[in-house]
């Protein structure tokens, strides 16, 4: 029961390290500073919704009990010492982005799931080595090109041009179009009843 009330009476101070140090509360941030010349002091809680835009407490505010801070080095603001600037910017660039790794390593993991996942609907693949296409398509023009196609290789032309024209791959004389069409002609050639004026065009390897 002790060490459970005097955990809350207390708050964690961090170092960019990984140290960490448990400092007794009531206690201004001046003080700690006072021990670490160059530093500041950002709340976590700060930190985890602005990153590294969080404000520095002001050496007269209190640390919460039971908050947890972090302890970042940082450059004095002084335009006229170049030189002393130069030299601590690399502590300043390597305690940025360790804290920033810290805090968006989640983030991380989401943004390479999303592409993964983008990629993935984008076209496909199936297991025998074909690729499978949705293409929307008004009822009228389906009827036309029904119409005036011959058999089902000169319907998968026509779509392959469709599909060309609609990706902005089709150049001056056709040659991505039949290049497109004589693979496809070397495949068989497969339509599935679907709704929605919709046609899914599938090419499976022979």
């Amino acid at each position: 029961m002790g060490n459970s009330l005097g955990g809350k009476k207390s708050a964690k101070v961090m170092k960019i390290s990984g140290e960490t140090q448990k400092i007794k509360t009531p206690v201004r941030a001046g003080s700690i500073l006072d021990a670490c010349p160059g530093h500041v002091l950002l709340e976590s809680e700060a930190v985890r919704h602005q990153g590294l835009r969080a404000k520095p407490l002001e050496p007269q505010q209190e640390l919460k009990p039971g908050g947890v801070y972090f302890l970042v080095p940082m450059p004095k603001d002084d335009e006229n010492r170049v030189g002393a600037r130069r030299v601590r910017s690399g502590i300043q660039i390597s305690a940025k982005d360790r804290l920033e790794s810290l805090m968006l390593s989640r983030r991380s993991a989401s943004d390479l799931s999303n592409v993964a996942a983008a990629a993935i609907s984008a076209a496909d693949m199936e297991e025998n080595g074909g690729v499978r296409v949705r293409m929307r398509l008004p009822k009228a023009e389906v009827e036309r090109l029904m119409a005036e196609s011959k058999d089902g290789a000169d319907v998968a032309e026509k779509i392959a041009k469709f599909y060309m024209a609609a990706k902005g791959g089709a150049d001056g004389d056709g040659g991505d179009v039949r290049r497109l069409v004589k693979s496809t002609r070397e495949r068989r050639v497969g339509f599935m009843p679907v709704s929605d004026r919709e046609i899914h065009y599938l090419t499976t390897a022979s």
